[in-house]
């Protein structure tokens, strides 16, 4: 049996030949190193709210909007990592020009990961109070409902914890209630589209917070002039969301 020397230092590596390093030793005394956990955000839109946001600002090229675009650099402040992006709308009938831009910006879209949820219409008794008139009024249908149930479900199963809500709809009040009162550890955060005031019922105490989204940041989220989906054919940018003389995309102001 070999005798050791004071020159000696045993096994190579330190103790039971394990490298022995700062890692190891915080490993051995218990210390916890792990790396912050960053929120998983979900970004819920009210399609018909944000289309007529964007449509009183009279610039039809913000309707071209990449919702990834937008969401991440909604989402950056506060340090979460989007997750799920949904899209709730639905078909008016009717203008079938108007439903051709509708699909290839639905299209868009799904190219970029959103997950689109589609409501529908109904034609409702319209009347001018002044001359009588009686008219057939078409009106959307589920997408308040839709984008509820989207954000409910996926708190409910633990995909999110923080919950981005854009939309003013005052109806969006009892999602709120909800959020807070099934899931109090989880934030839900009003994202009021441009041009509109954010509701009280809104606000805090029932939304962790309310931040208002600037025509700027619609300016800096469009979509390139051709999508390229996964599968099929290649999407282009309808000729009513042609961009004004001299503008130029964000990925090309770098």
């Amino acid at each position: 049996m070999k005798t050791k020397t004071p020159g000696d230092r045993g096994p190579p590596g330190g103790l039971l030949g394990v490298p022995f390093s700062v890692a190891t030793a915080i490993c051995l005394l218990g210390v916890n190193m792990s790396i912050p956990h960053r929120a998983r955000a979900g970004f819920y839109v009210d399609g018909f709210n944000l289309y007529h946001s964007i449509d009183d600002l009279g610039k039809p090229y913000l309707k071209w909007l990449s919702l990834a675009r937008l969401a991440a650099r909604l989402v950056k402040p506060f340090s979460a990592d989007v997750v799920e992006i949904v899209f709730c709308t639905a078909f008016f009938p009717g203008d079938f020009s108007k439903r051709k831009r509708h699909e290839a910006y639905i299209g868009a879209l799904e190219a970029e990961g959103v997950k689109v949820v589609v409501g529908h219409t109904t034609l409702e008794d319209a009347n001018c109070h002044r001359c009588d008139h009686l008219w057939k009024q078409p009106r959307e249908k589920e997408t308040d409902i839709n984008v509820a149930l989207s954000l409910f479900e996926a708190a409910a199963s633990d995909r999110i914890d923080t919950a981005f809500l854009v939309s003013a709809d005052t109806d969006q009040a009892a999602t709120l209630k909800f959020m807070r009162r099934c899931f109090p550890a989880k934030q839900t955060i009003v994202l009021t589209p441009p041009g509109r005031n954010t509701p009280a019922h809104l606000q805090s105490p029932l939304a962790s917070k309310s931040v208002r989204i600037s025509e700027s940041d619609l300016d800096l989220s469009i979509l390139p002039p051709m999508v390229k989906p996964a599968t099929g054919r290649l999407i282009t940018r309808p000729i009513e969301y042609q961009p004004p003389t001299g503008w130029l995309h964000p990925d090309e102001r770098r």
